[in-house]
């Protein structure tokens, strides 16, 4: 007599998995993380709940391998991955993993909160993350269509994004603090012009922007970290882009001469600032 095969433990089954890709995980983190700060922060970026968005990625395809840190920064982790394009070809990818325990609620509040485009968000420390999350993916697609120098955007899922890797070999094309232009001048015009196009054409304002978030390659500029840009229907649209603008003048002042940064911002808004 055949005996009757017992029910599947789907959850038994996705824990099972969970474990799988928290040792391979914990096991890239050994060989990437030799103190115990790094290690502290490994543990807080891979929690329960990202453990299982990574589990769906993978399971989608989206992603097929988690290689070494990339970047840590105040809200988020990035890493390197694996991926495969449509046509079959090994390609690199960054993921980028926003940490749901110690996220700042705050500051990403003030930026997501005034935005038309998140306005039925809930207040919850771990909404805010996920639609943190989804509001880098939606200003990526924006801007790139806008042709926008930035990564391109693959997918997200929860505090996860997976994005363009931008580097070579493996190595992350350096920021613009690490690698001085040779040609300040005509640098300090192409930030200018980055920030006159990302708000005339993607209709965006970065709303954090310094020499921290823009990458060089070969001389090229390409803007990172766009979480927090906002249409220019954010009530503090204006403050922010005046306050992108003066960032850059800042960093380029010891090196070239800047233009005043109440005339930057008539010439890219058409109006007068006024600080609210």
């Amino acid at each position: 007599m055949r005996s009757t095969p017992k029910p599947r433990d789907h959850h038994y089954e996705n824990l099972n998995r969970i474990e799988r890709l928290d040792r391979k995980i914990q096991d890239i983190g050994s060989k990437i993380h030799k103190d115990e700060d790094s290690r502290k922060i490994t543990c807080e970026v891979f929690d329960e709940i990202t453990l299982l968005t990574l589990y769906k990625l993978v399971n989608k395809k989206i992603i097929n391998s988690m290689g070494g840190s990339i970047s840590t920064g105040k809200e988020a982790n990035v890493f390197l991955a694996g991926r495969t394009d449509n046509d079959g070809i090994e390609t690199g990818a960054a993921v980028k993993i926003y940490r749901l325990r110690t996220g700042n609620f705050t500051t990403m509040s003030e930026y997501i909160l005034g935005d038309p485009r998140f306005s039925n968000i809930r207040r919850t420390h771990k909404n805010i993350i996920f639609a943190w999350t989804k509001k880098e993916y939606s200003n990526l697609t924006r801007a790139r269509e806008a042709g926008i120098p930035c990564p391109k955007p693959f997918a997200f899922e929860r505090n996860i994004l997976i994005m363009e890797f931008l580097g070579k070999n493996d190595v992350p094309y350096p920021q613009i603090r690490q690698k001085l232009p040779q040609k300040p001048d005509e640098t300090y015009q192409d930030a200018i012009d980055l920030i006159r196009d990302l708000y005339q054409k993607a209709k965006l304002v970065h709303g954090d922007l310094s020499e921290y978030n823009i990458l060089t390659d070969h001389g090229s500029l390409i803007l990172i970290d766009m979480a927090q840009a906002v249409t220019p229907e954010h009530p503090k649209a204006y403050n922010f882009l005046f306050r992108d603008i003066r960032n850059i003048n800042r960093f380029f002042a010891p090196m070239c001469k800047t233009t005043d940064e109440h005339k930057l911002f008539h010439n890219i808004v058409g109006e007068k600032f006024f600080e609210m």
